[in-house]
């Protein structure tokens, strides 16, 4: 199959379990899937055999209930069952390289030392996974986990909402025309 008409199948964002974690920095690509599955009125189930939330409407979509640096498990748990290949899945994660409401879009690559994406190349044996990197902002010099494990400030709410629609919109438009189109659309800078 050519990889340019590759179907998304799975969409996988990634955050940590836990009330603590919720709508944190790391935590995007949750909130991600979260929007989507609203837009969608699915529910969220839980599966003890996978370790994940998930849902599934015309692609599955799944929040891994692992912490980050673990999320490679679950997702190759669902992807076997499934039998969705790596080049089928699209990895929604934070990049406090990007500027908040930045979005990049690839179809392979490095994990650029972000640990969940690290976890899942090492449990599916390769970096030709799609990812959607979803901009958080950059962190201070000094205190870089506690920057990306902390909530939006007050100033960033309204630019985080709109990231989030655009964010669901890049997915859908993966999910329906295939990562390279979306590539197109919405690796731009946005204009807001």
């Amino acid at each position: 199959m050519n990889e340019e008409a590759t179907p998304i199948r799975l969409v996988a964002g990634l955050g940590n379990p836990g009330r603590e974690y919720q709508r944190t920095r790391h935590n995007v690509g949750f909130m991600v899937v979260d929007r989507l599955a609203a837009d969608r009125k699915l529910p969220w189930k839980y599966s003890e055999k996978w370790g994940a939330a998930w849902g599934k409407s015309e692609a599955i979509f799944v929040k891994p209930a692992t912490f980050m640096n673990r999320s490679g498990e679950p997702l190759s748990a669902i992807a076997n069952f499934y039998k969705i290949t790596a080049a089928e899945i699209l990895v929604v994660l934070d990049d406090l390289a990007l500027p908040l409401g930045r979005l990049r879009l690839r179809a392979h690559g490095s994990s650029g030392g972000h640990n969940g994406l690290e976890s899942i190349f090492q449990h599916f044996g390769t970096e030709s996974i799609p990812r959607l990197r979803v901009g958080i902002g950059a962190a201070p010099v000094e205190g870089a986990v506690d920057y990306v494990l902390g909530r939006f400030f007050e100033e960033e709410k309204k630019l985080l909402d709109e990231t989030l629609v655009r964010t669901a919109a890049a997915v859908n438009c993966a999910i329906d025309n295939g990562v390279f189109a979306a590539m197109n659309q919405f690796n731009k800078t946005p204009e807001i």
